[in-house]
């Protein structure tokens, strides 16, 4: 499978995280049959910060931590975005992270 086709398939499964909910890099890595590529799911979605229709500020690391803030333009808008699903977050962790996880 080439990066563009995995990227794909990362994209599309971000696509079905309903909103208000977050999933992790390494659950989006399982559910593609990959288990050992979440850091590649992390590069797909720093790839895609620009593109709305891709939720990626949904997709937090297994402990709930907002790891890929960086990636996107503007302070604080990972947390801003997620906070206006009704998702807490409190220094850069969502709270009751196993109450919101979503597992694809």
């Amino acid at each position: 499978m080439s990066k563009t086709d995995f990227f794909s398939k990362v994209y599309e499964v971000v696509k079905t995280i309903p909103a208000g909910r977050v999933t992790t890099y390494g659950l989006i890595a399982t559910k593609l049959g990959t288990t050992l590529s979440a850091r590649t799911v992390g590069w797909a979605l720093n790839a895609c910060h620009n593109d709305s229709s891709i939720p990626s500020h949904r997709v937090v690391n297994r402990k709930g931590y907002l790891t890929g803030k960086n990636h996107f333009k503007g302070f604080d808008l990972m947390r801003q975005l997620l906070e206006n699903e009704g998702i807490i977050v409190d220094d850069d962790r969502v709270i009751d992270f196993e109450k919101k996880l979503w597992k694809p």
